[in-house]
């Protein structure tokens, strides 16, 4: 029986757990270095004590940067069964994250199934849920109904959900002061901001934070600071309505680590390249170095279907900088729920980024496989480059699709191909293009 109710108590008290030996493991680093960023925050590692398929990631400072997948029922669309195969390419591709944004009927059979299954972090939005759950509509809801929402997901294994407790009184009135071409695009802060203006009431869970953290420390749920006024365009971004709920979040932050409960501090949105390095900065400076979750930044706003391209931009960038975790997006972006093809552009978009920006960091082992990669591509060793490649059956379709006379070349530049040109001089041969059979 442990003795110790989260990781970050574990941490403090200098108890290295199971999870901090298997995170050090996959970071090439000793679990007392995990267990250092843990106990100040900087690190975090998602992992519900009912969640026993888990394979334990951690995110933050000097980690590899994590991907999350977004996945979930709607109303327009309701196949289980695709949402699942959603989950397997997720889980093939490497995603690090299932996020259930579930919010039609029952949801809790799907998580549950997806709990027992991922060896991935599991999170939620229970605020997306609490209209199904609850069978009420959005101004019959309680403050106390909020948290049993809560509670459900804990008992259910999520091992981190987005509580969008940052968007109280103050943050309103900041957004509403400075106006905005795109006004709230989060779901649930919109949802929350609703029943606030309609209830007169403070956010319930800004109001009963300490309830929700009493509920997160039982499970060793990881508390996600959603961010509820992030940019919906990049005109609305770094605002003051943005700004104030960072500074709320970064108060928050404090207070979930003074009861041992695990932070992610979530953040845009969309964003233009230029301001994203400061905005990563700032984060990490208002809060205190949480590890920092977000969605993008998207860098233009006129490339629907195609904003896993813009979202990618921006992540590399922000990964960069200092984020610590990127939210996928597919390029079903603002036009539909995602389809399967959509989930692994967008998985294999983030992969990139997130890659990208650990090579830039510096990140222990990040570039082994691209110079294996190299190695394989100096000696034109096709089915080594295929076997390196995220995503081998791509790579060897396009290449099987228009075969080249001699395998040592592509249908690119076949013969004259600089590598083989350059291969041969090196050998001692002579390089011939008219005669040569």
């Amino acid at each position: 029986m442990r003795n110790y109710k989260t990781q970050m108590e574990a941490a403090k008290k200098g108890i290295i757990t199971p999870e901090m030996e298997v995170v050090a493991k996959k970071e090439y680093t000793d679990a007392e270095q995990i267990r250092q960023k843990v106990a100040s925050g900087c690190v975090c590692i998602p992992a519900n004590i009912r969640h026993t398929s888990l394979s334990a990631e951690g995110i933050g400072m000097g980690l590899r940067t994590k991907i999350n997948v977004n996945l979930g029922i709607s109303g327009d669309c309701k196949n289980y069964d695709v949402e699942m195969q959603k989950v397997d390419m997720a889980l093939k591709f490497g995603a690090e994250a299932i996020m259930d944004l579930s919010n039609y009927g029952k949801t809790n059979t799907f998580r549950r199934e997806l709990v027992k299954k991922s060896p991935a972090m599991i999170g939620t939005v229970p605020m997306y849920d609490a209209i199904g759950y609850l069978e009420k509509d959005l101004l019959e809801i309680t403050a106390e109904d909020f948290l049993k929402v809560v509670r459900a997901h804990a008992e259910e294994g999520v091992d981190f959900m987005t509580i969008h407790a940052g968007i109280n009184k103050r943050a309103v009135e900041a957004f509403m002061r400075d106006k905005r071409k795109m006004n709230i695009v989060s779901r649930g802060g919109s949802l929350l901001f609703a029943w606030m203006q309609m209830t007169g009431n403070e956010n319930p869970f800004y109001e009963h934070y300490d309830e929700v953290l009493d509920i997160l420390r039982e499970y060793d749920v990881t508390i996600s600071l959603g961010d509820a006024l992030r940019p919906g365009c990049i005109d609305d971004s770094t605002d003051a309505g943005q700004v104030a709920e960072l500074i709320e979040l970064g108060a928050l932050t404090e207070r979930a680590w003074a009861k041992d409960v695990q932070v992610m501090v979530e953040g845009p949105g969309h964003m233009a390249m230029n301001e994203i390095t400061a905005n990563m900065q700032m984060e990490k400076r208002i809060c205190h170095n949480a590890p920092f979750y977000v969605l993008g930044p998207l860098v233009s706003d006129i490339f629907p279907g195609y904003d896993h391209i813009t979202s990618a931009i921006g992540g590399a960038i922000a990964a960069a900088s200092g984020a610590d975790f990127l939210c996928y997006v597919t390029p079903a972006e603002h036009l539909r729920l995602p389809d399967l093809d959509d989930v692994k552009e967008g998985i294999i978009a983030s992969k990139i980024a997130a890659h990208a920006a650990d090579i830039a960091k510096g990140v222990p082992h990040a570039r082994d496989k691209d110079n294996a990669m190299a190695e394989a591509r100096h000696k034109v060793d096709w089915e080594e480059m295929f076997s390196l490649a995220v995503d081998e059956e791509k790579a060897r379709r396009y290449f099987e699709s228009t075969p080249p006379s001699d395998r040592h070349t592509c249908s690119m530049c076949g013969k004259m191909c600089a590598v083989r040109t350059t291969n041969m001089i090196l050998e001692g041969k002579e390089v011939k293009f008219c005669t040569e059979k």
